[in-house]
């Protein structure tokens, strides 16, 4: 049962949530089985979200008013929460997913996003959070938002300054530590690019500041391994998915930057980007021939999210 009512009276949820995000998002959220208005939304003042930034969270495309690719988010978010160490016990999936499907129904998204995050109510660490009379450990924020914006000619793509830190007990993980993928991003859009190619400290190419990133040397389609940090894209993993089906060869490796520069075609995937052509990076202008790898899965892609999720 969905309740239609503001939920506590501790913070202003708004408070916590970054410009970039409340700007694009749907005024109706639900927090906690509850339907409600942005504004009205209250979490605990001390806990560990707001003590150390613990939470996960997970960003769905929704095609045809439906969450796209449903089961592999929903499995990752239940991952990244237990290595969290975060309390996802009382979080039932059909649920779960019939509370994204009515906040989208609410919200009337026939084409835009979601994004589900698991933030911990309960205290760890140096600080311990006040005690509530609340059962529940870990509190669940469903918001919507429209697509990401997105150049028609393609995105133009440029080197961050800033490098990502795969020692890191976060490294690879969809947390609400997100602040060094926002400023990375920031810093790009300063200089007028759409998204920027980040370096881990070894040097590796791992991904873009919110998306993976796909290339193509000679008919090969390459992306870096995991291990490199990137995050375990869903749509990253279906895009893979795609090119052993339609035979294209692929490599998943760990690659320099000079292996980017002598890429053929480039793109990147998210949940907020679908399949995305890039067209630059930096001051190399890339054309794509007709069946190209690149042209073919994305309009594999396409196709798929024109099915019933």
């Amino acid at each position: 049962m969905i309740l239609d009512e503001a939920y506590g009276a501790l913070v202003n949820f708004n408070l916590i949530m970054p410009p970039l995000i409340i700007k694009r998002m749907h005024p109706r959220i639900i927090l906690n089985d509850k339907l409600m208005n942005t504004t009205r939304a209250r979490v605990q003042a001390v806990t560990g979200l707001s003590l150390y930034g613990r939470g996960v969270f997970t960003t769905l495309a929704i095609y045809n008013n439906q969450p796209f690719l449903w089961s592999q988010h929903f499995a990752r978010l239940m991952l990244h929460a237990a290595r969290l160490s975060l309390d996802a016990s009382a979080i039932d999936e059909a649920r779960l997913k019939a509370q994204l499907e009515h906040l989208i129904d609410a919200n009337k998204v026939s084409e835009g996003r979601a994004r589900i995050t698991l933030l911990a109510r309960d205290g760890t660490g140096l600080w311990q959070a006040v005690e509530t009379n609340s059962g529940n450990k870990t509190d669940v924020l469903i918001i919507t938002g429209d697509r990401r914006a997105q150049n028609a000619d393609g995105l133009a793509l440029t080197l961050s300054p800033f490098r990502l830190n795969t020692l890191s007990p976060i490294a690879g993980l969809k947390t609400v530590n997100y602040l060094e993928h926002i400023l990375s991003w920031e810093e790009a859009c300063g200089r007028q690019f759409d998204e920027a190619v980040v370096m881990n400290e070894r040097g590796e190419v791992v991904s873009t500041t919110m998306a993976n990133i796909f290339w193509t040397t000679h008919g090969t389609l390459h992306t870096p391994a995991l291990s490199t940090g990137a995050i375990a894209g869903t749509t990253r993993a279906r895009v893979i998915e795609l090119a052993h089906e339609a035979a294209v060869p692929f490599v998943e490796g760990v690659y320099e930057l000079s292996d980017l520069a002598d890429a053929d075609e480039i793109f990147l995937t998210s949940a907020g980007l679908g399949l995305a052509l890039v067209t630059t990076f930096d001051f190399r202008n890339y054309t794509l021939s007709i069946g190209s790898p690149a042209l073919r899965l994305r309009e594999a892609f396409r196709q798929l999210t024109l099915e019933k999720s």
